[in-house]
């Protein structure tokens, strides 16, 4: 009797433990939760600068100052106010507005092929303009399902995807460099896409069980996931503009800064107790500054 009740603690125990939400493993050897290295802060425009931020709900937080309230989120990162306060006139396309709707890594190049005159004399991607004006400096991010890769494919890769794997990834950002060099005169800013968060969603027993041997488990899925995005995350920021000849294209790497650098692959800065991956406004207003001063070296150097 006694083996019983011991037996059958043991498997409470375990029950109670596939429940529980799992983390992807981080990468303590190889990152630093300390910046890398830049040349300091660049001063603000001389003069006030067009910009367009092409972006959905994790971008729509970050512009946003945090807080509750109009203009507010409890998410927010106070990115708007600060471009605002840096010489920059801020416009945005999103969900609801024709040139803001679909915004994955695949939709890119046909929107900056098909509406490029379009983006660049938007007033909110709906609407124009005033006549003869044109936006400065496009920003465009995708969210973090483009992190949710399924494999390394195969190179040279298909820009049309539609599976997400590294090589489709990387032949889709590099179909946009000749549209990109098409527009000398507009400085085009990639926010590579934010990381997922650390927990998943807690597994029942059964389908553990059964996923474990071929390691598919929910955690299993995350880690492989993880690892593909730092990969592809790594070669937009080292690789991707390798050879390009103009200076009007440049990556800030906030998926790298959600990572604390590398001391994980995975969001350092998740909500929802630790599975949502839009990041807190903690990480957000961590965010905000440090692209607006990356940002700023950009149009410096682009010689806006």
């Amino acid at each position: 009797m006694r083996k019983m009740v011991i037996a059958g603690i043991g498997l409470a125990v375990l029950v109670g433990c596939l429940f529980i939400p799992v983390r992807g493993r981080a990468r303590s050897a190889e990152g630093s939760s300390a910046p890398p290295n830049h040349a300091g802060p660049a001063p603000n425009p001389s003069r006030p600068l067009s910009l367009l931020f092409i972006h959905h709900s994790v971008g729509g937080q970050l512009l946003a100052d945090p807080g509750d309230g109009p203009g507010k989120n409890t998410r927010g990162g106070g990115l708007r106010r600060l471009l605002e306060g840096a010489n920059y006139r801020v416009h945005t396309a999103t969900y609801g507005s024709p040139l803001g709707e679909h915004t994955d890594l695949f939709d890119w190049q046909p929107k900056f092929h098909d509406e490029m005159d379009a983006l660049l004399t938007t007033k909110n991607g709906k609407d124009p303009l005033p006549s003869g004006e044109r936006h400065d400096v496009v920003m465009f991010k995708s969210c973090y399902p483009n992190n949710y890769f399924v494999d390394a494919g195969k190179a040279p890769g298909n820009p049309k995807g539609p599976k997400l794997t590294v090589e489709n990834a990387k032949a889709a950002l590099s179909s946009l460099l000749p549209e990109f060099q098409k527009q000398p005169k507009t400085l085009f800013v990639y926010l590579t896409a934010p990381p997922v968060a650390p927990k998943t969603w807690p597994e029942p027993v059964w389908k553990w069980i059964v996923k474990a041997p071929l390691d598919k488990t929910a955690t299993a899925k995350l880690e492989r996931q993880s690892k593909l995005a730092r990969e592809f995350n790594d070669w937009v920021q080292k690789k991707w503009l390798e050879g390009y000849p103009l200076e009007n294209v440049v990556v800030i790497d906030y998926y790298d800064l959600l990572t604390n650098y590398g001391a994980s692959d995975l969001l350092a800065y998740p909500s929802g107790g630790g599975s949502d991956s839009h990041p807190s406004s903690e990480g957000q207003t961590k965010a905000a500054p440090i692209v607006l001063q990356a940002l700023n070296r950009a149009v410096q150097a682009a010689g806006l």
